[in-house]
């Protein structure tokens, strides 16, 4: 798929940021040299740009250009939007799916994002409508102590958001 959007492969768009001298770079100066020097959607710029990161050892897997540890996920929910938002705001629907948890809500734009203090870390929440009752919930867990936690947390999440699911569409 990268190829046929971008015209490269992986080992060609390695090979051609070696030659421009990224592993000296910054991850918003290799993002940029792919956008506006080799046209490429900035889309398919983050990816490349994480991928040689992480290829060349600039960056581990969960780790962001700044250097803390996140991970995500997300899960299609049949229910409205608006339901899944409780789930994360009113604590007692909240211990349901995510029993134990410390969350401590920071900021809540009602229907769309939240963000909260969890296990340490931060979690920002996005929902997303796909019709009526059908909405995306997506998450980052920010802020992680190292890749020990991002591997712990991705499949915790995987977990959570999978009862996320059962529960809401009951």
């Amino acid at each position: 798929m990268l190829k046929a959007s971008t015209g490269r492969d992986w080992e060609a768009w390695f090979a051609l940021l070696d030659t421009w001298g990224a592993t000296s770079r910054t991850h918003t100066q290799i993002a940029r040299h792919l956008t506006d020097d080799l046209a490429v959607d900035g889309w398919y710029a983050q990816s490349i740009t994480v991928g040689y990161e992480q290829e060349r050892g600039l960056r581990a897997v969960g780790q962001s250009s700044r250097g803390d540890w996140r991970t995500s996920g997300n899960r299609t929910v049949q229910a409205p939007a608006e339901r899944c938002e409780a789930a994360f705001t009113d604590p007692g629907v909240r211990r349901r799916w995510l029993p134990g948890s410390a969350f401590s809500l920071r900021t809540h734009r009602a229907g769309k994002t939240l963000s909260a203090d969890y296990a340490g870390g931060r979690l920002s929440v996005r929902f997303t409508p796909k019709g009526e009752a059908k909405t995306q919930v997506s998450l980052a867990h920010t802020k992680l102590a190292d890749a020990d936690a991002v591997a712990a947390y991705k499949d915790f999440w995987k977990e959570r958001l999978a009862v996320l699911k059962t529960l809401l569409e009951k």
